[in-house]
């Protein structure tokens, strides 16, 4: 199955996408799910009953509300929590951060992003292994020869590159490519 498919599996159900990684890799994570959260490419308007209902509640103040919020997928990046990755980094174990709070977030139905030029990022596989346990559906955004992250995962996308800079500058058009094609899927005409 290939990560649009996974994903928008994950989404008609309900379900969240996590994602994570670490670097440049944690900004993209933080830059796909601000793709996700909020119109991309089309302007995603609320549902007409859900504006009524702001109306209703708080007259030309719900219209304003309305009128400026935008439908959004459920997406969290897990490198946006600095106590709880800090404290836990210092408690317990920093390459088990990622997997902690998806263990305590994710559950079956849910789908994991993972982002790593190495495919082999400590961290990065315990939170593959973690969503294993879970029913979590993995993906891996990797480079090189996939590591192993790609052996763990659903789905790999590999870009063709072993150097570092080189994978991060592919995986931004395939990840606004995903963006768009799931926002497409959801909302375009």
């Amino acid at each position: 199955m290939d990560a649009c498919s996974i994903i928008q599996s994950c989404f008609a159900a309900g379900n969240k996408l996590f994602v994570c990684g670490n670097g440049g890799s944690a900004s993209d994570a933080e830059h796909i799910v601000g793709e996700l959260m909020k119109g991309f490419l089309l302007k995603r308007e609320l549902p007409q009953d859900e504006q009524q209902k702001f109306i209703d509640l708080f007259g030309d103040e719900g219209a304003e509300i309305a009128g400026k919020l935008q439908s959004g997928f459920k997406a969290i990046s897990l490198t946006g929590h600095p106590s709880l990755s800090t404290a836990f980094n210092n408690d317990v174990d920093p390459s088990l951060t990622f997997a902690q709070q998806l263990y305590a977030l994710g559950g079956e139905g849910d789908v994991l992003l993972a982002i790593s030029t190495s495919g082999n990022s400590d961290n990065v596989v315990k939170a593959i292994q973690t969503a294993k346990v879970l029913g979590i559906k993995a993906i891996i955004l990797t480079g090189k020869n996939g590591g192993r992250c790609a052996e763990l995962s659903d789905c790999s996308i590999i870009a063709p590159s072993y150097e570092t800079y080189k994978i991060q500058e592919f995986h931004l058009p395939i990840y606004h490519a995903l963006c768009a094609v799931l926002e497409d899927h959801f909302y375009g005409g």
